[in-house]
């Protein structure tokens, strides 16, 4: 099968998609991947999206037993005052 429409949606970028990244500050590499960082919406190049979403998926995992040790605390404490 042909390739011809391989990158076809970022030809009608500037610089083809192309710039710094303003996670690791690489130059002339695709940064199409918009991320809010900050408050602020900045382009990021694919490495250090996947580094953003592993650190979410980790903080989230380490999130989740702390959050299921708080509720049967919380469950015990009404049940003791009866």
């Amino acid at each position: 099968m042909s390739k011809n429409h391989r990158g076809s949606g970022i030809r009608s970028l500037p610089a083809h998609g192309r710039g710094t990244c303003a996670i690791c500050g690489k130059t002339d590499i695709k940064v199409l991947w918009e991320k809010e960082i900050n408050g602020q919406t900045v382009n990021v190049c694919k490495f250090c999206n996947a580094k953003l979403k592993n650190e979410a998926r980790v903080e989230a995992r380490k999130a989740k037993p702390a959050a299921e040790e708080a509720a049967p605390a919380a469950e015990e404490t009404p049940a003791a005052a009866e």
